[in-house]
């Protein structure tokens, strides 16, 4: 193991199972602020949420994350755009492995989530998924795809079940 690697694992860890937990925000805000590649202004980030390897993990401004997240920058990034809203035990994964690789080989990719969107409670995005701006990921949803601009996906896969009002004006 590298000494940065180390490093990287030893901050994660000091943030999931310290920092994080506390009830108050300014401690994990500021944790935040030098740990994870960018934090928006305005960003909100509950307690319990974990971080693999937050050096790969950008929030945009205003954006909004409920209690227990999960967010795998392990090898690709995750960037987020303004006034995005994740609610609570969301998960979004940027590394799994190829199910029919006999070596049982990583697999992954970039997650891209525009601005304004919606992610509902217990949401699950998958590695290399793009999310459209103003799109909603309804409640248990796993996104497997790209999610179209102002689209609603819901489901096991998500599919489209309708199209969001592309006027949206609102500052999280």
């Amino acid at each position: 193991m590298t000494l940065r690697l180390f490093a990287g694992s030893l901050l994660s860890w000091a943030y999931n199972h310290g920092v994080g937990k506390l009830p108050f925000p300014f401690p994990r805000t500021a944790y935040l602020r030098g740990y994870l590649k960018a934090l928006g202004q305005g960003c909100r980030i509950s307690p319990g949420c974990r971080f693999y390897n937050g050096r790969k993990v950008s929030f945009g401004d205003r954006n909004s994350i409920g209690e227990n997240c999960v967010f795998d920058g392990r090898t690709y990034e995750i960037r987020t755009g303004n006034d995005v809203s994740i609610g609570p035990e969301a998960v979004i994964l940027t590394l799994g492995h190829d199910p029919q690789c006999p070596e049982f080989s990583d697999r992954g990719g970039d997650v891209v989530i525009g601005d304004r969107v919606w992610i509902a409670y217990r949401a699950t995005i998958l590695p290399g998924v793009t999310i459209g701006e103003g799109a909603v990921v309804a409640a248990g949803a796993v996104v497997t795809k790209d999610v179209a601009p102002f689209t609603i996906v819901a489901g096991v896969p998500a599919r489209e079940i309708g199209k969001r009002n592309p006027n949206l004006t609102y500052r999280l």
